[in-house]
């Protein structure tokens, strides 16, 4: 390594304008820069795309290979090579949307090491000309994005990606390999590891919290009511950029005409356009011309765009994996942003329709496919109980892939709503001792059949396994399963009971399940649960601001920062339209807060707001520095 090789940080606050790395981030680089592989499990908005960034140019200072990166999705390949370029990073892309002529000129780059960063699809490492050309030129690291498209078990399965061993197999020398993905179960993760060949990675898995974002259901009656919901949505919200999601391509032409007719700019996407308009359309909703996409989940993967404010669920999702990736790609920057679901009883049997219809998988056997339906049905049932519960929704998200979450957030609609103390010492009594009498039988059981048990089903499972014999079968047959449900994950929560890890998570007792059964010290106080009284109502507020990971947002600015915030957005839009790049390439709505909050008066200030690199600042540097001035010293 040469001496002056920058080292990561120096590249994070020079080329990326971030102070800090964010939470795993660091750890993670540092293992790559160390040779060891590495499997991130990192929410949207996590910032994986850094963690292979910053090695990349740390790599390229140090003059020991090409960083690859291979995806699955071309149009985040575009988009992340363009705000790279922006930072001034010598970055490109190879996939199938280059011309023979283009492809040539990006092998060029790689072989005269002009390139320190390429994305490549899955298929183009089965090309003899690229793999001849990135072994002379030596590759440093190899990152594989969306690592979880391995797995035949997802619906997101690319065969390409079982090669990327054999491509590895076929370098002159193995480079450390980085796994990473938003979605992965315990079983996924082993998948992974095993099919990319990962040798004793660094394995991280990082909270899916998202506190910039606030998490909503509402429950409309009828059609005619969900659609002025919708309207009056996006109507206060006629400024800022949105997604709405909706099951079928109906829905999606009939939502858009509505947004329209409402006088809202609303643009559509869905497979059944052609090509040409897809794209049109998605560059109008990229460079905000158009601030509504009304889609289907066809739209969405690999989008960068960063500043998108709110996503809104006009239909039930399939499950709350596919809920909880498409809500997160509202406040990608960190700033507030809102996640709305619009929630009637009519949608379940849409999406059990929509689930029959799905195309078989081939290449897996009867028995595999049952198994997958199975599999679908329960993800279906688990996104029923997020758009009915009456608890916190972002516990029951947090709680849905694994992680413990207090029972009140304070920013979602559940939290928000009116809520009343109850005492539910005799409920959780009741509770603990069904998990206790399974125990005893030397059994255990999901949540679910804890609350069917308590409730006295006649279901299948509890007959089979005779659980309608325990002493505590239906004795909470009047209390409504959410209630029991609420409670069961309450006790989880204050450990008094404990969920298991793994891809079928049961619930068992803990050390201190007998001290609560005797109501010994701690426990000899009552059991208090918060519970809603009334309609929820959607929420306005957003993640307080010491939860967020920008400076501020808009609304906690003064006047002057308001009124600054949109004469520098008026300035980045006509940039933005002189260059022919989304807004948010070059500067992201963070960064202007953040620039509005501090008010820089030369280039070391402008250096020192979130987003700011030394190239941004040398290239719209001056630009910024004398709107700002203009707007202050109008105020002086």
């Amino acid at each position: 390594m040469t001496s002056s090789a920058p080292t990561p940080l120096d590249v994070l606050r020079t080329t990326f304008g971030y102070e800090s790395f964010r939470p795993h981030q660091a750890e993670i680089v540092d293992a790559a820069l160390a040779g060891r592989d590495v499997l991130a499990v990192m929410p949207t908005s996590a910032g994986k795309s850094i963690c292979y960034q910053v090695p990349a140019l740390v790599l390229a200072a140090r003059g020991t290979g090409l960083t690859l990166v291979v995806s699955p999705l071309i149009s985040l390949m575009a988009d992340q090579v363009g705000a790279l370029r922006q930072a001034g990073v010598a970055a490109s892309f190879l996939n199938s949307t280059l011309s023979a002529s283009e492809r040539a000129s990006v092998l060029h780059g790689v072989a005269s090491g002009a390139l320190a960063l390429l994305y490549v699809a899955p298929e183009r490492l089965d090309d003899p000309a690229f793999l001849e050309c990135v072994s002379a030129r030596g590759v440093g690291l190899l990152a594989v994005d969306e690592a979880h498209c391995i797995s035949q078990w997802g619906n997101d399965f690319r065969p390409s990606y079982q090669r990327i061993i054999d491509f590895v197999d076929r370098l002159p020398a193995r480079p450390p390999g980085m796994a990473l993905t938003a979605t992965a179960t315990r079983a996924g993760r082993r998948g992974i590891e095993g099919d990319l060949g990962l040798r004793d990675p660094l394995v991280v898995l990082a909270s899916f919290d998202r506190p910039n974002l606030s998490f909503a259901v509402a429950r409309p009656h009828g059609a005619a009511k969900k659609d002025r919901t919708l309207v009056a949505f996006c109507r206060q919200r006629a400024e800022r950029s949105g997604i709405v999601y909706c099951s079928s391509r109906r829905a999606v032409e009939e939502v858009c005409e509505l947004l329209r007719d409402e006088g809202l700019l609303a643009t559509r996407y869905h497979a059944g356009l052609t090509p040409e308009e897809r794209e049109r359309n998605q560059d109008d909703f990229l460079y905000d011309r158009s601030r509504v996409m009304v889609a289907t989940n066809a739209f969405g993967m690999g989008i960068d765009k960063s500043n998108v404010s709110y996503v809104v669920h006009y239909n039930l999702p399939l499950s709350l994996e596919n809920y909880y990736q498409e809500a997160g790609r509202a406040g990608r920057d960190g700033t507030r942003a809102e996640c709305l679901l619009l929630y009637s009883p009519g949608d379940v049997h849409t999406a059990e329709f929509l689930l029959s219809r799905s195309e078989p998988r081939e290449d897996l056997t009867p028995e595999q496919r049952a198994v997958l339906a199975e599999r679908d049905a329960e993800r279906l049932r688990q996104m029923v109980f997020y758009a009915t519960t009456t608890e916190c929704l972002r516990a029951h998200i947090l709680r849905y892939f694994g992680e413990e979450a207090p029972a009140y957030c304070g920013n979602c609609s559940n939290c928000l709503t009116d809520f009343e103390e109850v005492d539910a010492t005799t409920d959780a009594l009741k509770v603990v001792s069904c998990v206790a009498r399974i125990a005893q039988r030397g059994r255990s059981a999901g949540a679910a059949t804890v609350v069917d048990v308590l409730r006295g089903s006649r279901g299948e499972k509890v007959l089979r396994r005779g659980f309608d014999t325990l002493s505590t079968y239906g004795i909470m047959a009047d209390v409504p399963a959410r209630r029991v449900r609420a409670i069961l994950d309450e006790l989880v929560f204050r450990g008094v009971l404990a969920r298991t890890a793994g891809d079928y998570p049961t619930i068992e007792l803990t050390e201190a399940s007998g001290a609560f059964l005797r109501r010994e010290a701690p426990w000899d106080e009552p059991f208090m649960l918060k519970v809603a009284r009334g309609e929820p109502r959607v929420a306005r507020v957003a993640a307080t601001p010491d939860k967020t990971r920008a400076a501020t947002d808009v609304s906690e600015l003064d006047e002057l920062g308001r009124a600054l915030y949109d004469e520098l957005s008026d300035l980045r839009g006509e940039l933005a339209r002189e260059q022919g790049v989304p807004a948010y390439f070059i500067f992201s709505n963070a960064t202007l807060v953040d620039m509005c909050a501090k008010r820089p008066h030369d280039v070391d200030g402008l250096l020192g707001v979130s987003g700011v690199g030394a190239k941004k600042a040398e290239r719209y540097g001056d630009l910024f520095l004398a709107r700002i001035a203009e707007a202050v010293g109008s105020r002086a």
